[in-house]
């Protein structure tokens, strides 16, 4: 592993992780070039971040459960590549209703080039301390339609307050949001804002 990258959960205790392109549960609907482990790694700096980000949500009741860090290139490619493949109908219904695997570029929820290889970009949730639920937040990861955007209609107070919720805490850390998608963080002060790289997670 390239040198400043480290195992998130190695460096930020309590958080929770399941890292979704290295399982079957995620929009291609199988692991992802690139994630040979469940783990997910990401700069020092975004790990420093994050444990602030950890701090804030725990005194608000949450705790943080991480999706996705460093995606290498070559995960990005095999997006690409699925992108124009025939559509076999298994995963349009749960993550992409209402687009065709292409538009999903042209909308912006998938990049050619993503912020998440350069090592400082988060895709991530909220669950409460208390019972280890999922805080309700009106559509899953990946969730490519209007409704993950921030300030989304269609979902519920409770929905829209755990975004804001996730939103404020981030924030607070040091992250800025994405307006496309309420799970996706980027820190403002990124070490590598120019580089993208591609070494597997293993």
């Amino acid at each position: 592993m390239k040198a400043d990258f480290v195992y998130l959960d190695e460096y930020v205790s309590g958080i929770r992780w399941d890292a979704k392109y290295a399982t079957w549960d995620n929009f291609t609907g199988r692991p992802v070039d690139g994630y040979l482990a469940n783990r997910v790694v990401g700069t020092k700096a975004l790990a420093a971040a994050l444990a602030k980000g950890r701090e804030e949500a725990a005194a608000l009741g949450f705790g943080l459960l991480i999706w996705d860090g460093y995606r290498p290139q070559s995960a990005v490619d095999r997006f690409l590549r699925w992108a124009n493949e025939p559509e076999d109908g298994r995963t349009k219904s749960r993550h992409y209703p209402n687009i065709g695997r292409t538009e999903m570029f042209v909308q912006g929820y998938v990049s050619t080039r993503s912020g998440h290889s350069r090592g400082s970009t988060v895709d991530l949730t909220l669950y409460h301390l208390d019972t280890g639920e999922l805080a309700p937040m009106g559509g899953d990861h990946d969730l490519m339609d209007s409704i993950s955007h921030h300030g989304a209609t269609g979902i519920t107070p409770t929905e829209a307050r755990n975004r804001q919720h996730l939103g404020n805490i981030m924030e607070a850390a040091g992250f800025q949001r994405y307006d496309y998608e309420w799970w996706h963080y980027t820190l403002k002060d990124e070490p590598y804002p120019d580089s993208y790289f591609d070494f597997p997670i293993a």
